[in-house]
């Protein structure tokens, strides 16, 4: 319902319906908000709030504001969702996840069933898998990140963390990839621990059962599994700046990943996810809001890669020695290389292979084989009456290795499609 008359009091129509509003007074509905969208089974409003934009979506057991007041503005909020104080734009939050007060969630996120963030978290372009932790204090944009099995064993990233996400040269291609999806979405990978006060300068990959030690800055891919990580700060000094492009290579390598593995998580969504969400009250309203986040999240990629180029060549800039990009965990070479010279052109024909139409379908045909064989597994495994989580983290391995298969297939695919000739370890 959309109110037509001016007169209309959207907040006295939801009290009316049971929605818990505390003080009304204090409550702000945008005009846009469709209030039927809005579930009046165990939604608690505390004063203070605002809920704006067209494609808002509030399920059942939704609280917002329990700690300080909360502007809601075009999300979708799946059931059992805490919003405990902050803003929280264009971004979509599936069941049970909690956030603290102070939070700044700008457009471009989507966090997974019972991932968390503490007080005074900022992201923007985030993804965050099921139970993943965000501690206190922390800027996360431009990052996905998995791993961990339940609430108690997840990726963690501690307290004041950052994640450097813009250079001096003024660009945004600097996406983070921390675990993955093909394995992570499976449920049962070791978990990656961000020690506090540290940080990462993007864009770095960075493998399962990872720790980086507290007060550490890491600077470069992590693609072995397992490692602990010191990485001192550097010896203190000062010398000219001279602007240049450095390692251009890894750079646009770890952008087509991150692209490769946003496609494959749109798989997954299409194929696997989809039939959970109908399941639940206005589900199927937080389904298409979540695919609109992953479209919203290739295009920003994009984007910033294209920027990337325009940069490189406005400003004339000399590059480093990049090398080949060597992957050190499979011990293979890559024939890939980016040059400054038509850097443009060359990321023009990546980005052409990320919005080609098939461009979230498989594209060989035995990674269709390797989606029929997993489908037709889960489909033989499943519960009808089980929940996400239960399904997937209850997957005997054999079955798991099979999508594991499948959404490899989709991200190797994409990689040698864009120029990356590379098998994934």
């Amino acid at each position: 319902m959309r109110r037509g008359d001016t007169h209309f009091s959207a907040v006295a129509w939801l009290v009316e319906r049971g929605v818990g509003v505390l003080d009304p007074s204090t409550v702000y509905i945008g005009p846009e908000v469709n209030l039927d969208h809005i579930s009046s089974d165990g939604v608690v409003i505390y004063p203070g709030c605002r809920i704006c934009g067209e494609d808002t979506v509030l399920c059942a057991g939704v609280k917002l504001g329990a700690e300080a007041p909360v502007t809601v503005e075009n999300c979708a909020l799946g059931p059992g969702v805490e919003l405990r104080g902050g803003y929280f734009r264009q971004s979509v939050f599936l069941d049970r996840v909690t956030v603290g007060a102070g939070a700044h969630v700008r457009e471009g996120c989507l966090l997974e069933e019972e991932a968390s963030g503490a007080h005074c978290v900022g992201i923007k372009q985030t993804i965050l898998f099921p139970f993943v932790t965000l501690g206190s204090l922390v800027n996360f944009c431009d990052c996905l990140m998995a791993g961990g099995t339940s609430r108690r064993d997840h990726s963690e990233v501690g307290s004041s963390f950052v994640h450097f996400n813009y250079t001096p040269l003024g660009h945004k291609a600097t996406p983070s990839l921390f675990g993955d999806v093909p394995q992570g979405v499976m449920l049962n990978q070791p978990r990656i621990f961000l020690g506090g006060q540290s940080g990462v300068v993007g864009p770095v990959r960075v493998a399962y059962g990872t720790v980086l030690a507290a007060g550490s800055i890491l600077r470069h891919d992590v693609l072995e599994p397992d490692r602990l990580v010191v990485a001192p700060l550097p010896e203190g000094r000062q010398r000219e700046w001279r602007p240049h492009a450095r390692g251009l290579t890894r750079v646009v390598a770890n952008n087509v990943y991150y692209l490769a593995n946003l496609a494959a998580l749109r798989a997954w969504y299409e194929k696997v996810r989809s039939q959970f969400f109908g399941k639940t009250e206005l589900g199927r309203l937080v389904y298409r809001r979540a695919l609109s986040v992953l479209a919203l999240a290739r295009e920003e990629r994009l984007k910033r890669l294209r920027e990337l180029a325009e940069l490189v060549e406005r400003l004339d800039l000399p590059t480093s020695q990049d090398g080949v990009l060597t992957n050190t965990a499979a011990g293979r070479v890559r024939s890939f290389r980016v040059q400054q010279t038509g850097l443009a052109h060359q990321i023009e024909v990546i980005c052409d292979v990320f919005t080609e139409p098939e461009v979230w379908g498989a594209v060989e045909q035995s990674v269709v084989q390797a989606e029929e064989d997993f489908l037709r597994a889960l489909e033989q495994a499943a519960d009808p009456s089980a929940d996400y989580l239960s399904t997937i983290g209850s997957l005997p391995e054999d079955i798991r290795a099979k999508g594991v298969a499948w959404l490899r297939g989709i991200v190797e695919g994409y990689v040698k499609k864009a120029g990356l000739d590379v098998a994934l370890g």
